[in-house]
């Protein structure tokens, strides 16, 4: 199973950083391969969304319902999905101050397989989802670094 580590530093408060990220349903206002994010549960830290992501080079969109536990006491997220697209998708949000600002990092660990296509297109999608965390990562530099 392909794991993907991105990380980046944002110029603003790790707290700022945070909320924004805590809050997915404004996600598709901000970031282009995210076409909606609806909350289905929410119990305290624990928030369960319905997920509809944009590929753009295959023009396919590609659904799933992820569950996202979060801690506010160590700053970090825990996502995984419940059903949907992906044979797996799991992960780790880590946000720790540094530099007078924040580091975000992401740990994925998915596995999409194209029963057709198998190995052949394997190298395609993990480069898509290098691509898209590396775009959600700067989506969320620019929208926090652009708060006042």
């Amino acid at each position: 199973m392909p794991i993907v580590e991105t990380s980046v530093w944002i110029n603003a408060p790790l707290e700022r950083v945070y909320a924004i990220c805590k809050d997915s349903p404004s996600f598709p206002e901000y970031m282009k391969d995210v076409k909606s994010v609806t909350r289905i549960e929410e119990d305290g830290n624990r928030v369960v969304s319905d997920w509809v992501g944009l590929v753009p080079n295959f023009g396919i969109k590609i659904k799933w319902r992820q569950e996202d536990i979060w801690n506010d006491d160590d700053f970090t997220c825990k996502f995984s999905q419940v059903k949907g697209d992906y044979d797996r998708f799991e992960g780790k949000w880590t946000f720790t101050s540094e530099n007078n600002g924040c580091r975000l990092r992401t740990d994925l660990d998915y596995e999409y397989n194209v029963p057709t296509l198998g190995p052949l297109i394997r190298k395609v999608i993990h480069a898509i989802v290098v691509k898209n965390l590396q775009s959600m990562n700067a989506a969320f530099k620019s929208k926090a670094e652009s708060v006042s």
